[in-house]
């Protein structure tokens, strides 16, 4: 591909499912911005690698998932608040021949969480599975929009307590590991944030953290959402959705940082879910 040709693409392992492509595509049409937005597998090169082979052929822009989001630190030169905090990056700009981080997943997340699953986060109490680069990106936002508690549950409690310490140890902030869930009650909101269900895995949940009220949401969407989904479903969870509409949404705010404006994510999420069969 030309030099002079700006373009973007997501990055990760594995990439090929990724619906990046035409969320931007779609994002460009409503614009009227042309886009070219590509995917690029890292399993060969490497992140570093693919991503200076990128840079090269004209990539201005990148998107980050997994497993890189907190591998990716160690490539940015600068980096914005809410990568800072979350200790993980989603977006890449290239500002002066080196990149700067950001991260929009935890504001995508909120965004589809109040506007478009109705669920209002002050004083709401939070479990959050998973204390990975997802996890890490999401979690900070939930803070900041007022939640009362939050519970980071992890395999390994260390990660746990890696995560709880980045975010500050405050009375609103618990970590455990997933054994220790049948004594941390109930919650109004569960964020489903492993990669678990891209093997079709999903850890041993206890039904007790479930109110008839909750929200059950997985930050994956498509096939890897479905273990954690159906388990809600089978646990009679009326208030269940998967991750694309955060995908949309931090798709948005990327988006908005390359190109200087926001584009409306409804029509675009509503295409996909029909579309997609999602």
């Amino acid at each position: 591909m030309s030099r002079q040709v700006p373009h973007y693409a997501v990055f990760g392992r594995p990439v090929a499912h990724s619906l990046s492509p035409q969320i931007h595509a779609e994002f460009g049409k409503q614009c009227d911005i042309p886009v070219i937005y590509l995917r690029h597998d890292t399993g060969e090169l490497g992140l570093a690698a693919t991503l200076a082979r990128f840079a090269s052929a004209g990539g201005v822009g990148a998107n980050i998932t997994v497993p890189h989001k907190t591998e990716v630190l160690a490539l940015c030169k600068s980096l914005g608040r809410r990568a800072q905090r979350a200790g993980a990056v989603n977006t890449l700009i290239l500002r002066e021949g080196h990149w700067h981080g950001e991260n929009t997943d935890g504001i995508g997340l909120v965004r589809d969480i109040q506007l478009r699953q109705n669920l209002d986060l002050y004083q709401r109490r939070v479990l959050l599975l998973g204390a990975g680069g997802a996890a890490h990106g999401v979690a900070p936002a939930l803070l900041e929009a007022g939640i009362a508690q939050m519970v980071i549950a992890n395999r390994s409690r260390a990660r746990a307590v890696d995560l709880l310490d980045r975010l500050g140890t405050t009375d609103t902030l618990r970590a455990c590991t997933l054994q220790e869930l049948p004594e941390m009650g109930s919650f109004d909101l569960i964020v489903q944030a492993t990669s678990a269900g891209l093997d079709g895995g999903l850890p041993e949940l206890p039904p007790s953290i479930l109110t008839p009220h909750s929200l059950c949401i997985d930050l994956n969407y498509g096939r890897a959402a479905l273990p954690f989904t159906s388990w809600a479903r089978s646990q009679h969870c009326e208030r269940v959705a998967d991750g694309l509409g955060m995908l949309v949404e931090q798709a948005a705010e990327a988006f908005a940082l390359w190109h200087g404006i926001r584009p409306d994510t409804d029509p675009v999420y509503n295409k996909l879910r029909i579309s997609a069969r999602l």
